[in-house]
C-alpha cells in the first residue's frame, strides 16, 4: 500500500502543555562514505573488531542518526529520501538487490563484516523496512528492528470505523512476522508509538494494537518519563518483542520520539 498520495488530517502544530527539548544539531567526528543510498558514518571511536553492528536508519535529519550512532558506538547509514512511505518503499521494491548491495558496500568501506544489522525508522521510513523484510534474504540478514512512531496501514473499508477499526492485515504482515520472531527470541524488535490519529490511514497506535491482538498480548499500563521528557503510558513485552506507548498527538510529540533515537537503541539492545 502506498500512503504518499493520501491526505493526513493534521495534528496540532503547536502544543504548550509539555516541554519539548531537542538535541543540539552538530556533526559528530568520524568518517563518512556515500553508499548506493544514504551515507555511511563510522564514529571516531568505532573499531571494526569491537562493535560490528550496523544501524540503517530511514527518515529524519541524518545528524540525529549519527549522534545516536556515536553514542552507541555503532556504524550507521542515514537514509533520507523525502516525504511519504512510498518514497522509502519504492527503491527497495524496484531493485530487490539494493539492500544487499548497501550492506556489501558498507562492509567494504568499513573493513568489517557486520554481525548485527539493525533497521530503524521514524514516521514514513517504515516503507523501506517493510520492503526489505519481504525479501527472504533481507529478513534473514536483519537482526533488530526499531520503529519510532512509524508503522502505518490502511483501513479495510477505506476509513476508520465508529469503534475499533479493521486494518488491512497484509500491510502489517512482515512486521507481525518479525515481532513473532522477536517474541521467540530469534530477533529483537522495539515498537514505539505516540497518539497521533491521521484519520485517512491507521495510526501507529492502531497498528500496534492490531499486532498485539493477533499475538494475544495485552498492554501493560505504566506512567513514567521517557526520552526527551516524553510521557510513557504503556510497556508491553514478550521475549525480545517490546511495544512502548507514549502520550501526545501533536507534531512536537512526534518529533520528540525521533530525538529519542539513541535511547531507544539502548532499550532495543
Amino acid at each position: 500500500m502506498l500512503l504518499a498520495q493520501l491526505t493526513q488530517n493534521p495534528s496540532p502544530m503547536v502544543e504548550h502543555t509539555r516541554e519539548h527539548p531537542r538535541l543540539t544539531q552538530r556533526e559528530p567526528k568520524g568518517r563518512r562514505t556515500t553508499m548506493p543510498l544514504g551515507v555511511l558514518f563510522l564514529p571516531e571511536r568505532w573499531k571494526p573488531g569491537t562493535r560490528r553492528e550496523l544501524l540503517i536508519h530511514f527518515h529524519g535529519a541524518p545528524w540525529i542518526a549519527e549522534i545516536a550512532a556515536e553514542k552507541r558506538r555503532v556504524a550507521a547509514i542515514a537514509i533520507q529520501t523525502g516525504a511519504g512511505s512510498s518514497r522509502y518503499a519504492t527503491p527497495f521494491r524496484d531493485d530487490p538487490g539494493l539492500f544487499e548491495r548497501i550492506l556489501a558496500e558498507a562492509e567494504r568501506a568499513s573493513g568489517a563484516r557486520f554481525t548485527t544489522v539493525t533497521l530503524s525508522s521514524w514516521s514514513a521510513g517504515y516503507g523501506a523496512i517493510r520492503e526489505i523484510l519481504r525479501l527472504p534474504a533481507g529478513f534473514a540478514r536483519v537482526d533488530r528492528v526499531l520503529a519510532i512512531d512509524s508503522i502505518h496501514a490502511g483501513y479495510v473499508k477505506g476509513s476508520p470505523g465508529p469503534a475499533e477499526s479493521e486494518l488491512t492485515a497484509p500491510d502489517l504482515a512482515e512486521f507481525e512476522r518479525f515481532a513473532r520472531e522477536a517474541a521467540a527470541r530469534r530477533k529483537s524488535m522495539l515498537w514505539v508509538h505516540g497518539e497521533i490519529f491521521p484519520g485517512t490511514f491507521a495510526s501507529t497506535t492502531e497498528t500496534a494494537d492490531h499486532v498485539l491482538g493477533r499475538m494475544a498480548l495485552k498492554r501493560k499500563a505504566v506512567l513514567r518519563w521517557g526520552p526527551m521528557k516524553t510521557q510513557q503510558l504503556s510497556d508491553t513485552r514478550k521475549g525480545r518483542f517490546r511495544v512502548l506507548g507514549f502520550a501526545g498527538n501533536s507534531a512536537p510529540d512526534h518529533v520528540d520520539l525521533l530525538h529519542g533515537l539513541g535511547d531507544f537503541l539502548k532499550a532495543l539492545r
